[in-house]
């Protein structure tokens, strides 16, 4: 057995590389079973949607008043830098079923692959096998019951936050690039996005995907072409001031603004930090953000 060389090559924000090729990521995640919320009444249950690459979700079902009733649906596309957080984790858990009260809406919380186990573009590709094994219950005789028997298609929606907001804008524009016939997406809401901007972060990015456009890769500066391609009439933009990707979030609301898209985009920002709704949850702003979430899903 070959000795362990401590060396370290390369360190990031969220990992460090060392010189023997181990990797050592800095935060551990932790996972949460599904369950039945006492208060709001919202159900969860797990699915596999692929079983090679394996891709699951977290499926969660608001109390059901009336069974006649159709619901809208919301792909959610949870953060941690493409490295770290999971579906199954009590903050992506507790927030997604708070969001699934509020808006009285199934939402499908995806759990993708991560790096180094899968590097980026994993994230990409499984999201969107995701969304696809989604649109297949389109017609009502998909694998999951909960989807045929509740889910609303006329009302579909993709949201996310940081690196998840990055894989919900790839959608949308995945969607109006190439087409899904069973998919029409009502509109996307992206939560203080991650769209490069710092040289750390970059770097890391490009790090994790070897295959890559440089710093103009247009998964860290989408071109304009992408903004024309988004599949949606309507987005949602939520920014925090105190937030570092604030910045680089600016650049996309503009460039978004000035493309030929068309659609219309509200933009909500608070004076908090960098997904403050996760780990502040009780806080007044945290509890305005999921309700103007909500009011999104359920505008007519």
């Amino acid at each position: 057995m070959e000795p362990i060389n401590d060396e370290i090559a390369r360190e990031f924000r969220f990992f460090r590389v060392y010189k023997d090729g181990r990797i050592e990521i800095f935060y551990k995640t932790q996972k949460v079973p599904p369950s039945t919320d006492a208060i709001t009444g919202v159900q969860s249950k797990d699915v596999t949607i692929q079983p090679e690459p394996a891709v699951s979700a977290r499926i969660f079902l608001p109390k059901i008043h009336d069974p006649a009733q159709k619901l809208p649906v919301l792909l959610y596309l949870h953060g941690g830098g493409f490295i770290f957080e999971s579906a199954f984790s009590p903050i992506y858990h507790n927030f997604v079923g708070r969001l699934a009260a509020e808006a009285h809406a199934i939402v499908v919380s995806v759990e993708y692959g991560l790096f180094p186990d899968r590097p980026v573009p994993a994230c990409y590709e499984d999201s969107w096998a995701a969304l696809k094994w989604l649109a297949s219950h389109a017609s009502g005789d998909g694998t999951e019951s909960w989807l045929n028997k509740y889910a609303d298609f006329d009302r579909l929606f993709i949201g996310g936050d940081s690196g998840g907001a990055n894989l919900s804008h790839y959608l949308a524009v995945r969607v109006g690039s190439i087409g899904q016939p069973d998919l029409k997406i009502g509109g996307v809401v992206l939560v203080h996005p991650f769209f490069g901007g710092l040289e750390e972060d970059d770097q890391m990015f490009l790090y994790m995907c070897t295959e890559n456009g440089g710093l103009e890769d247009r998964r860290l500066r989408p071109p304009p072409e992408d903004f024309k391609r988004l599949a949606c009439g309507k987005m949602l933009i939520f920014f925090a001031a105190g937030d570092h990707l604030r910045g680089a979030g600016q650049l996309y609301y503009e460039d978004l603004k000035k493309s030929e898209w068309g659609g219309s985009v509200d933009v909500v920002e608070h004076g908090e930090g960098h997904v403050f709704h996760l780990f502040n949850s009780d806080c007044e702003n945290a509890a305005d953000l999921v309700k103007k979430f909500g009011s999104f899903i359920n505008q007519k």
